[in-house]
């Protein structure tokens, strides 16, 4: 983890006499921040999200029951729009660093399980709903009643898992690991690294690291500016992957997708259990995928305490579920709490102002979309591996000397990467826990919520064949 800087003297207020009101509004000197290392911060944030506004689109391009396509141009402003939006509200309401954007495992669910059965107007109606159930768990308290409940050791695993999983999504974006015939996954191609991009990749991994252990200020930036350099002299001599503009610098964004949202269900087409089926998938992905990302990166900018909570955490999960609500009014999908925003936690930032000036970029990034685009997605892996790194320190707080602990914490870290899903891994952990304690004469210390939400995630697993079963 990066140590932040040394905190200022503070009055009693909390903050020093002479900060600005922009300091005191986002608590920055408090935090032992400065504005420049959250302008950085956010920036690097940015950076490392940007690829969000190419990729969702391509997620989304799957007809629907009806045969439409969302046209990609207006996928990506909106997926820019509301990344945008949410973002800089996040920061402004929480005053916390984490950025928004359409949420992977969300949106493939949508383009590959739901609008085969809906129309694309349909499913992000389904995205709405589920953006209000998580707002009303939220602000009845119950969303925090059953984060209380979480035992500290699988809030930590939490923060592992990420840091795995987001080190995993490094490595695959830049073709470090790939598919392989025999294996699951295999080392670049045939166990070699082989092609220019992925060496780019390494390289620029390579000077994070030595840059961070030497403590240079700003270390992941310079690697991404060093990293897209390098991309830029290798593209002189042969073509390098996912490199340089395709258009125009400038483009008036295409927002004609925002509301076209249909609340009017055909139940001839899907069924009324199919539609809470969607529902119930998309508030447990939304629910946990969010609760698991922010605790990590809480846990990452030393903003959490020994019990995992951090500042304004109500505010938080509230508005986690405003963005599944504007997420699927302006059809890019739920957008949620990215854990690419550790990437601007590691160059320091630590206040809702670094949020700001991601949100700023997003907006600014409808209007020159291929901008976007110039810094290759397997330059940006190398920052993912290395906020992954960081985050796996955490692991040195958790005791591992009683097997009922130590399962449900390495079912957590290592099924979040191996199956693509922080879900999953949160799910795993949840009910390996509940099982493993309540057998093992630790019933007592298992809080009631955990039997609810096991078996809720037992419910989310099963989903396949209560689908079946029910004939949906």
């Amino acid at each position: 983890m990066v140590t932040s800087p040394t905190r200022s003297p503070q009055t009693d207020a909390g903050a020093p006499a002479s900060v600005s009101a922009l300091d005191r509004f986002f608590e920055i000197t408090r935090r032992g921040s400065t504005i420049g290392t959250e302008v950085r911060g956010g920036v690097v944030t940015f950076v490392t999200m940007a690829y969000i506004v190419i990729l969702n689109p391509i997620i989304l391009s799957t007809a629907d029951v009806e045969g439409t396509v969302l046209p990609p141009g207006a996928v990506a402003a909106s997926t820019a729009l509301t990344a945008g939006f949410m973002t800089i509200l996040f920061g402004i309401v929480t005053r916390l660093p984490f950025a928004f954007a359409a949420g992977l495992g969300i949106n493939a669910f949508l383009a590959f399980s739901v609008v085969g059965q809906v129309t694309w107007g349909e499913a992000m109606a389904l995205t709405i709903i589920n953006g209000l159930i998580i707002v009303l768990l939220a602000a009845t308290g119950l969303r925090k009643m059953i984060f209380d409940a979480v035992p500290v050791q699988l809030k930590l695993a939490i923060t592992v898992g990420i840091g795995l999983f987001i080190s995993f999504i490094g490595f695959v974006n830049a073709g470090f690991v790939r598919p392989a015939e025999g294996t699951p996954l295999e080392l670049g191609v045939a166990g070699s690294v082989a092609s220019i991009d992925t060496l780019l990749f390494v390289v620029t991994l390579l000077i994070g690291g030595v840059l961070i252990a030497v403590r240079v200020k700003g270390a992941i930036l310079i690697a991404l500016v060093a990293g897209t350099i390098l991309a830029a002299l290798a593209n002189l001599f042969t073509p390098v992957a996912d490199f340089g503009l395709t258009a125009g610098l400038f483009a008036l964004p295409d927002l004609s997708l925002v509301g076209n949202v249909d609340f009017g269900f055909d139940l001839g087409k899907v069924g009324f259990v199919a539609l809470l089926m969607f529902v119930f998938t998309l508030v447990f992905t939304n629910f946990f995928d969010a609760m698991g990302t922010m605790t990590g990166l809480a846990k990452e900018a030393d903003l959490a305490d020994e019990k995992g909570d951090f500042p304004r955490i109500k505010s938080a999960l509230i508005v986690e579920g405003v963005g599944a609500v504007v997420g699927g009014a302006t059809s890019s999908s739920s957008a949620t709490v990215f854990v690419e925003s550790g990437s601007g936690i590691g160059e320091g930032a630590r206040t809702g102002f670094a949020n700001v000036v991601t949100g700023v970029l997003f907006l600014l990034a409808m209007f020159v979309t291929p901008v976007t685009g110039l810094v290759p997605g397997f330059i940006a892996a190398a920052a993912l591996v290395l906020v992954g790194a960081m985050m796996l320190a955490q692991i040195k707080h958790i005791d591992f000397s009683e097997f009922n602990v130590l399962l449900p914490v390495f079912l957590t870290a290592t099924v979040m990467p191996l199956s693509y899903s922080i879900a999953n891994g949160i799910g795993a952990g949840f009910i390996s826990w509940v099982v493993v304690n309540s057998l093992s004469g630790k019933a007592r210390q298992v809080h009631w919520l955990l039997w609810v939400v096991a078996f809720g995630f037992v419910l989310y697993f099963a989903r396949g064949p209560i689908e079946a079963l029910l004939g949906v």
